[in-house]
């Protein structure tokens, strides 16, 4: 379905579109490819692509422009209730008698993981963390409670870790908001298996 040549021809050309409402053109005598149909336009091949350049103003597939439609209603919606913009983290398991997400990360320390995707590499935590901010995620909670932590610097110690023969452990300290309530994150993670132990600290 290619269209970029600016040489014109003779040719008649009809513009196509297909179910993502994405356009392109297709000469008049010859069928039309599976998965499009014709758009309403045909014509020299200039006058074809002026057409479809004034019409297709939005590149994005129709089924990302729904999704993105929809994650800004729901959005829009928390926001007019009150609520936050997005839905806060899945609380811990209902059968512990300590229902309190936040009490109870901040009692103790807990088993955690650097959350990493797509791949879970000391070179993705690495990075993550120069960017200043990464997940972590309580995996003694039910379904696991990842949360993102945006890192304090001057807080985290980097000396004990050796990034390229992934050994060591990094200790990374950082805020973040949970179930209305600042606190501060600290986890210490082992580069072996980019594992380790955390808690919350309440922020007052």
């Amino acid at each position: 379905m290619a269209w970029e040549e600016e040489d014109e021809d003779a040719t008649v050309y009809n513009a196509v579109v297909n179910h993502e409402e994405q356009y392109s053109i297709w000469p008049v005598d010859r069928e039309i490819p599976l998965g499009w149909k014709a758009a309403g336009k045909s014509g020299p091949k200039s006058e074809v692509l002026a057409w479809i350049k004034e019409l297709w103003t939005d590149m994005r597939p129709l089924s990302l422009r729904k999704k993105m439609a929809e994650q800004e209603r729901e959005r829009a919606e928390r926001v007019a209730r009150g609520l936050p913009e997005y839905p806060p983290p899945e609380p811990g398991p209902p059968s512990d008698p300590r229902d309190d997400l936040v009490q109870w990360l901040a009692a103790g320390d807990h088993p955690v993981e650097a959350s990493l995707r797509p791949e879970k590499t000391v070179p993705a935590l690495k990075e993550r963390i120069d960017r200043g901010y990464i997940h972590i995620k309580f995996t003694d909670t039910r379904g696991g409670t990842e949360l993102g932590v945006r890192l304090e610097p001057d807080a985290c110690d980097l000396s004990q870790a050796d990034f390229e023969q992934a050994t060591g452990t990094v200790h990374l300290v950082g805020g973040l908001t949970l179930n209305y309530v600042k606190v501060r994150c600290i986890a210490d993670v082992g580069l072996d298996e980019l594992k380790g132990t955390g808690r919350l600290e309440i922020v007052q």
